[in-house]
């Protein structure tokens, strides 16, 4: 039986083996579906002229969106950073290299913010469910881990493993979408 599995797979198509390994692709993102996505993770967001405000694990999320320049951002406060070391600073900066993946720490106006940005037409929801995830945990983990809680990049200097419980969460929250 094996063998006759080989062989009609070495004679076949490769078109058609192409066709059964390329997963049917995502719709692009637009605001009516990023308004399920949000709603399913959080039911109490709230709708915004240019995006959404939500919580997720008590933590504040700002997702701004302009769909006209095709940019997407999700934003966490973490802290003022008025007293900020520059050690804090310098290992944030470690953390943006290797432990925080797509999130991002960045200041702005006297912030301390965890980030994640992504194209938004282009946006899938796993993408866009791991983002919210990430830029929760580098505010989670600021100050101890500083990561986003995925696996991490191997050169850096940040070295400890992370836990994805979160992401998981958020993504079983999403999955019927």
């Amino acid at each position: 039986m094996i063998r006759v599995l080989c062989l009609i797979l070495a004679f076949a198509s490769p078109s058609i083996v192409m066709a059964q390994q390329v997963p049917e692709a995502e719709p692009s993102m637009t605001p009516e579906r990023m308004e399920q996505i949000v709603l399913a993770l959080d039911p109490e967001a709230k709708l915004l002229s240019n995006g959404f405000e939500l919580t997720i694990s008590d933590i504040p999320v700002l997702v701004v969106t302009d769909v006209t320049a095709n940019r997407m951002r999700a934003m966490v406060p973490i802290r003022s950073t008025e007293e900020m070391t520059q050690d804090e600073l310098l290992r944030l900066m470690q953390a943006n290299f290797d432990s925080a993946l797509d999130a991002r720490y960045a200041i702005a106006h006297g912030k301390l913010w965890g980030i994640y940005i992504h194209p938004y037409a282009e946006l899938e929801r796993d993408q866009f469910i791991s983002g919210l995830a990430q830029a929760v945990n580098v505010a989670l983990t600021y100050g101890t881990l500083f990561s986003s809680g995925g696996v991490q990049f191997g050169s850096g200097d940040s070295g400890e493993l992370q836990q994805q419980d979160l992401l998981a969460e958020l993504l079983r929250r999403g999955q019927e979408l």
